[in-house]
């Protein structure tokens, strides 16, 4: 019996933030009927993602892909997000890629369909019983993107919607340079004036072959704090990997970058005190005989920085910090020694009587690339290494790992909203699409 025009699936909200949970719901199936939820995403690069679940409805015809287990497929049991996190690239797609939005301005458009039976390939060629467009935006309406084009600056501010003043954030990413917008978008979108920096690739650098001096951040961190619509004593400092290593050394050494707040994602304090980022990377060029490959040749860089060095000139010294430091740290990173440099940390902030200002936050079988929630789980992707290109291993698992970015992305956002907006909640754009 053909019963594709009695099919009806519905996603709630189609039309979202991308840290917003969505219900999707078929009804009007025969009851036991054996059905496949497939999520569907071409994103800008001109690649293809996947993700499918086996469900089977209940006695009235109806599956509820929040309550109900998936059988197989990219994810199983009860997981109401997995057509995003467990997203995977279609069969036959180049290996090492990575899904990252570029252009923060357009959402992620995700087909969502259904079909008989438990299928688990060539769902382009089979006939979908029905199927949903949803959108899912890392900008609420009403946030404004400005490029920043002044003081030789390579970044991209994001206002929420209003007058303000708001608080801000400084927000930077790690060591494959370019500027990253997407979480800065959506810091925007949960009421922060948030600054997307990058520091490894500016114009400057391709201008001049030199990386940037220590003033760079500094003048950044000026910038936002002068900006009439930023509360210049509430600024934090948000950053993942070599990133965090930054906003530590700012926030230790600098004499003008006074963050109210740290939040730092897959951090390590180790790094070349007295230097500049080049310097630094040229500390870790050293130490990269430690690189290790795994058998399928995929690069593990986290004993570059082991064991942690007791020279005070190669870590940040954490007692010099002033501010609240929340540390996000994935315990199968790969990439970096985050959960020992954690430790290392906090030894050194209770040797100097300021460990109440550290919180940590630390994930079992979670990687590297700890990104906001309902993100595909990135085990490896390419990395470009200076002129070469390496297949660099990030860890986790891909379930323990996304329930690990849901978790931590409330913690970040509690965090922030404690320290920059204190008693005054932020408002919240969740749901305005």
């Amino acid at each position: 019996m053909d019963r594709r025009q009695r099919v009806n699936l519905s996603v709630h909200p189609s039309r979202g933030l991308i840290d917003e949970k969505f219900v999707v719901l078929v009804q009007s199936c025969l009851p036991g009927c054996q059905l496949t939820l497939h999520a569907l995403h071409h994103c800008e690069d001109g690649n293809s993602w996947e993700a499918f679940g086996h469900y089977t409805s209940d006695a009235s015809g109806a599956v509820n892909a929040s309550m109900d287990p998936s059988l197989g497929g990219t994810y199983s049991g009860v997981e109401p997000m997995a057509l995003m996190w467990s997203m995977r690239t279609v069969p036959g797609s180049k290996p090492g890629l990575r899904l990252r939005m570029k252009n923060v301005q357009k959402p992620m458009e995700v087909a969502i369909s259904v079909y008989l039976g438990h299928q688990t390939e060539g769902f382009e060629e089979k006939v979908k019983l029905a199927n949903v467009l949803v959108e899912r935006w890392y900008m609420a309406p009403g946030v404004r993107r400005i490029p920043i084009t002044e003081s030789d600056l390579t970044a991209t501010l994001f206002l929420p919607p209003g007058p303000g003043p708001f608080p801000g954030v400084i927000d930077m990413w790690g060591g494959t340079g370019q500027l990253v917008e997407y979480r800065s978008a959506l810091l925007a979108s949960h009421g922060f004036a948030s600054l997307a920096l990058d520091y490894l690739t500016p114009k400057i650098t391709l201008e001049t072959g030199k990386m940037v001096g220590n003033d760079y951040f500094e003048t950044a961190f000026q910038l936002l704090q002068k900006h009439p619509q930023v509360l210049g004593s509430k600024i934090g400092m948000v950053g993942i990997s070599f990133g965090s290593s930054m906003a530590l050394k700012m926030a230790a050494y600098s004499q003008i970058v006074k963050p109210a707040c740290i939040m730092c994602v897959s951090a390590s304090h180790v790094q070349q005190v007295e230097g500049s980022v080049a310097e630094t990377f040229k500390y870790f060029e050293e130490n990269r005989g430690k690189t290790r490959y795994n058998e399928l040749n995929e690069v593990i860089w986290r004993d570059l920085l082991l064991p942690i060095p007791t020279d005070p000139a190669l870590k940040v010294d954490m007692g010099r910090i002033q501010c609240p430091l929340m540390l996000v740290v994935g315990e199968d990173d790969q990439n970096w020694p985050a959960a020992e440099s954690a430790q290392d940390m906090k030894d050194m902030m209770e040797r100097a009587g300021n460990s109440h200002l550290l919180s940590i936050h630390s994930y079992p079988n979670t990687g590297h690339l700890i990104e906001p929630p309902y993100s595909p789980h990135t085990r490896v992707s390419i990395f470009k290494q200076q002129s070469t290109k390496v297949m660099a291993l990030w860890g986790g698992e891909t379930a323990a790992h996304s329930q690990a970015m849901e978790d931590a992305w409330k913690k970040m956002l509690t965090f922030l909203k404690a320290h920059l907006y204190g008693n005054n909640s932020s408002p919240s754009l969740l749901g305005h699409h």
